[in-house]
């Protein structure tokens, strides 16, 4: 098999080069995705799923274009043109036909400025918590892994927190579900998390339903490894919430930090999962992460991460709840602005699109 060089990239390729700034939308599977090409991911080429998006004319304000490709009208127009018995598709020929709402390009500036002013702002606490949670690893990198001493004592994880996991509720008892109150999380719920941080949950149970959870309503504060389908997504609880059978949930004990749990579960990943067995997929039961052993530290040493890491931790759940709010501000002011609700003047005219 030959490879062919740049040159030849370029001059055969050249119609599907992609460069920094356009926009590239899912086409087929899970169709509408939008996303942007940055410098740092050139050199890149279309594929057949996507569909690039570049602003050419002076009468559209490229940030403009983002959000109304991130909008309902847009969205909804993919919906209703889609075809596909096995997964739905589209192509370059309908994109062109669709319809856009263009006010005039002051006032797209403007727009473009409110909404990209929001998710500035959630850019720039997305890379503080990625610098704050790199700081907390660090520190316990320095204090418990590479700094830890033969004569601390050497403990199961189960002496250190109370081992727990969950179930689901029957799923044909809409009692169980109906107006539900309570966090119910699943791996799921961790899957699309920035930050290791729970705030809320997609389902929620009734009283009823969450009588039917042995392990009840997990206190904040609880850390919880996602223990299958797959093992590895972590996050500590900022609600008080119960979860189904994919969980190890842990429950600090007096004197151990949630925080010292948080990193040595990152930390004792590989050892985790070589724990784990199971036919259909890979599974780490309790009674398998249990006897996992350890060295603790003295009380004081694990009171002084605590004490330094906690400040850290709590900057990174206030951010992240800032972006939640500023999200669905966003959320909610896109589609009124997209609408035209605070236009005085609209102008309609077709979108360029290429393959």
């Amino acid at each position: 098999m030959s490879c062919l060089d740049v040159e030849e990239v370029n001059q055969k390729y050249s119609h599907f080069l992609l460069d920094a700034g356009d926009y590239v939308v899912s086409s087929s599977g899970t169709i509408g995705r939008v996303a942007e090409v940055y410098v740092d991911d050139l050199p890149c080429m279309l594929n057949t799923s996507v569909i690039r998006m570049r602003p050419e004319i002076d009468e559209l304000d490229r940030r403009f274009l983002r959000y109304f490709l991130s909008s309902t009208l847009f969205q909804r127009q993919i919906e209703s043109i889609a075809v596909g018995s096995a997964q739905l598709n589209y192509g370059p020929s309908h994109l062109k036909k669709m319809w856009i709402v263009l006010p005039p390009i002051s006032e797209q500036h403007s727009i473009a400025k409110i909404l990209g002013a929001l998710d500035d702002k959630i850019e720039l606490n997305r890379r503080m918590n990625a610098t704050l949670e790199a700081m907390a690893q660090a520190v316990f990198k320095e204090w418990f892994v590479d700094g830890a001493k033969e004569e601390w004592k050497r403990k199961t994880i189960g002496e250190l927190a109370d081992i727990v996991g969950g179930s689901t509720p029957s799923t044909k008892k809409e009692s169980y579900w109906t107006d539900g109150i309570h966090c119910w999380a699943t791996p799921k719920d961790l899957s699309s998390l920035t930050v290791p941080v729970l705030l809320d949950t997609e389902r929620h149970l009734s009283d009823a339903g969450l009588a039917e959870v042995g392990s009840g309503l997990l206190p904040i504060g609880t850390v919880l490894l996602s223990s299958r389908a797959p093992i590895g997504y972590i996050a500590i609880a900022e609600v008080a919430t119960a979860v189904n059978q994919g969980f190890i949930a842990l429950k600090a004990k007096p004197g151990v930090s949630n925080l010292f749990l948080w990193q040595w579960i990152r930390q004792s990943m590989d050892e985790i999962k070589n724990r784990a067995n199971g036919s259909t997929f890979q599974e780490i039961s309790k009674a398998n992460f249990r006897p996992i052993t350890l060295r603790v530290p003295p009380p004081e040493r694990m009171k002084a991460y605590d004490t330094l890491v906690r400040p850290m931790y709590e900057r990174l759940v206030a951010n992240e709840r800032e972006s939640r709010t500023l999200a669905a501000l966003r959320d909610t002011l896109l589609p009124k602005l997209m609408r035209g609700e605070v236009r005085v003047k609209e102008k309609p005219t077709s979108i360029a699109a290429q393959h």
